[in-house]
């Protein structure tokens, strides 16, 4: 039987994933115009018509993840540049209210090495928050975050002489298109345009990592929260300078979040209406999951922290429990904190600040 508290956690819980009602379900979209962008891995064997669609797919996946460190391969930027700018919120939803902090900051701009049909997008954007040393953090906030969440980490971070660098992932805040009001095209029943978002985030840490260490940052980790913490595990799959990994929640197949969870059960229901399996979404998605990339992860030596929530309803406790098994099996140098609460109240008082003591605590340890 429950107890009383899971059933009030889960209860919270979907208050705070029922609370925005500007969620869009969308068909299917095979998305196989940003397919043809992966060259050299899409050629002249491209489907001629939709039936073969699936099992085009399903075999590039296979090719993506057996050639991954080329499909995640990039070349390094030209125009890294800082801009002091006014700080803006760009609300999402259920953020709108969220007070705005007066005055500017300072922020990384460069072009993506990944480009997509929105300019906007592709224009890359990062928050400095520069500190004396040679440590500096990555911090990918998670799915559908507005212009400055996360930001209060960094004053505790800089005291620790540890700089952070905010990035703004593909879709997301400065870089939505005006057309959407949430960061719909990162997750969507559009396939190959989800592939995309993923190795667009994945070239910009590894990009972004670059600029660091030309400022003098030999020790740089980083930190993923939900839909950014598989981005960063992803970039860690196949990155070696990042020394230090932090998992805010984690899983292995992409395809079975947005299946289980319910902040996307409006991206399930466009998929599902359209006749497509939780088993075939993953095959499709399988290449952006971390499932498929462990033992390339253990390539490299790093520090694993691994936050996971017992009452989660978006990434489902089982999944964060096989992806420490995963890391154990691999002899992952891995810590793993549980947190008594749900996915959106790991933002909540009081366990957003277990959660960032768990956070700082660990960079400022390992880093």
């Amino acid at each position: 039987m429950p107890s009383l508290y899971q059933k009030w956690m889960y209860a919270w819980e979907t208050r705070l994933t029922s609370r925005d009602t500007n969620r869009v379900v969308r068909p299917l979209d095979w998305g196989m115009d940003w397919a043809r962008r992966w060259q050299p891995f899409v050629n002249g064997n491209f489907p001629q018509g939709e039936h073969e669609y699936e099992r085009f797919l399903h075999q590039l996946n296979d090719e993506i993840v057996a050639r991954s460190d080329e499909f995640f391969s990039y070349v390094t930027p030209s125009d890294f540049r800082l801009e002091s700018r006014k700080i803006e919120l760009f609300p999402t939803g259920s953020n709108a209210a969220e007070k705005v902090p007066r005055g500017e900051g300072l922020f990384l701009r460069f072009t993506s090495p990944v480009r997509t049909p929105y300019p906007q997008n592709d224009l890359v954007n990062a928050r400095w928050f520069p500190a004396d040393g040679k440590r500096a953090v990555i911090v990918l906030p998670h799915w559908n975050a507005n212009g400055i969440a996360y930001n209060a980490l960094a004053s505790v971070l800089n005291r620790f002489g540890i700089s952070m660098l905010r990035l703004s992932k593909p879709y997301h805040d400065i870089r939505r298109p005006a057309e959407i009001q949430r960061s719909d095209y990162a997750v969507s029943s559009n396939l190959c345009r989800t592939i995309d978002s993923a190795r667009q985030a994945v070239v910009e840490v590894r990009s972004c990592i670059d600029w660091l260490q030309a400022q003098g940052k030999e020790s740089v980790g980083i930190l993923g929260t939900s839909l950014g913490s598989c981005y960063a595990f992803l970039a860690g799959a196949h990155e070696p300078r990042l020394k230090v990994n932090i998992f805010n929640h984690a899983s292995t197949y992409f395809a079975d979040v947005v299946w289980t969870g319910q902040s996307t059960r409006h991206v399930r229901e466009g998929l599902e209406r359209d006749g497509v399996s939780q088993e075939r979404l993953r095959q499709s998605w399988l290449c952006i999951s971390p499932m498929a990339y462990f033992d390339k992860f253990s390539r490299f030596a790093k520090k694993v922290l691994l936050i996971y929530a017992r009452y989660d309803l978006t990434f489902l406790p089982e999944f964060s429990r096989q992806v420490e098994h995963e890391f154990q099996r691999r002899s992952i140098d891995v810590k793993t904190v549980v947190l008594p609460c749900g996915h959106y109240t790991t933002g909540e008082p009081p366990f957003k600040y277990v959660d960032a003591y768990q956070i700082i605590r660990f960079l400022a340890r390992n880093l």
